[in-house]
């Protein structure tokens, strides 16, 4: 008797319920409407970090006022179809014989209701400055 019970409650056990494919496709699509959401931002700080690695190797900096630099920057970024960083967002800091320059902002978007997120972002580079 013991066996036949076992068949039967194996058999009424096959797959997953309505109830759980919803729960399962409800939070896939929530994941998917996240990612939709996040990843163009990191997508454009990929690009932001891009040119400030390039700001180093960038002879045509090397010795410019901090004016120059940022006016390079925003050109750079404007090219590359940033929008997440105006030019207040940059500080150019002299350092002995460099500049240092950094940037920091911190992204917001909407998630889904009240439900909001920031990314919080940091880049430095150091450019050489005449002496």
């Amino acid at each position: 008797m013991g066996d036949t019970m076992k068949k039967q409650s194996i058999e009424k056990q096959k797959g997953m319920t309505l109830v759980s494919w919803v729960v399962v496709i409800t939070f896939i699509g929530f994941l998917f409407m996240l990612a939709v959401r996040i990843i163009p931002i990191f997508a454009e700080d990929h690009t932001i970090g891009s040119v400030w690695k390039g700001l180093e190797s960038d002879p045509s900096l090397v010795g410019e006022p901090p004016k120059k630099i940022q006016q390079s920057i925003m050109r750079k970024l404007k090219m590359n179809n940033v929008t997440a960083l105006q030019a207040s967002d940059i500080s150019i800091k002299k350092n002995n014989d460099h500049y240092l320059v950094v940037t920091e902002y911190e992204p917001r978007g909407k998630i889904i209701g009240k439900l909001d997120f920031i990314a919080s972002f940091k880049h430095e580079a150091k450019i050489r400055a005449r002496n």
